[in-house]
């Protein structure tokens, strides 16, 4: 019984061999709040090229893509392969995997690299929402005669 007692004392003294360390100072936790949204354009060399538009907040994925339907704005040398209507009230529902986007245009009012201007955009405001990276799109448009596109992912860059 006095060796038992003599082992678990040297045990409880001994430690484990790691020093004590201090108390370090992170800085900040991450919020997840954004003040700009990533939206993707097209150069003059038809590659995808991201910018940022301040919008003081991240907000939602059909917002991001509903900014994205407006144009590039000022960004000089971009432009969208994405026909302008007037209308860009998108929808969008998520599910573990996929993000489905309803889209008030056909099929001839955006070219492939248009559907990746969308699929790049959605994915980028979900992966930054904290969303997972390997999640897929899907684009349904509204206007007659147009199937579903997708489930895609943004293409390499």
């Amino acid at each position: 019984m006095r060796r038992l007692a003599l082992a678990a004392l040297l045990t409880l003294t001994a430690g484990c061999g790691i020093p004590p360390s201090t108390v370090e100072d992170g800085g900040e936790a991450p919020t997840g709040v954004s003040p700009t949204v990533t939206l993707y354009f097209v150069d003059t060399k038809g590659e995808l090229r991201r910018t940022e538009r301040d919008t003081h907040r991240l907000g939602s994925i059909g917002e991001a893509v509903a900014l994205l339907l407006t144009g590039p704005g000022d960004e000089r040398g971009l432009h969208s392969e994405i026909a302008k209507t007037g209308n860009t009230l998108v929808s969008a529902t998520t599910e573990p995997g996929l993000i489905t986007l309803v889209l008030p245009l056909s099929r001839a009012e955006l070219t492939d690299r248009g559907v990746d201007q969308i699929v790049c955009t959605a994915l980028g405001v979900h992966v930054q929402g904290g969303g997972s990276a390997s999640t897929r799109v899907q684009l349904q448009l509204t206007l007659p005669g147009t199937d579903p596109l997708g489930p895609r992912t943004c293409p390499p860059r």
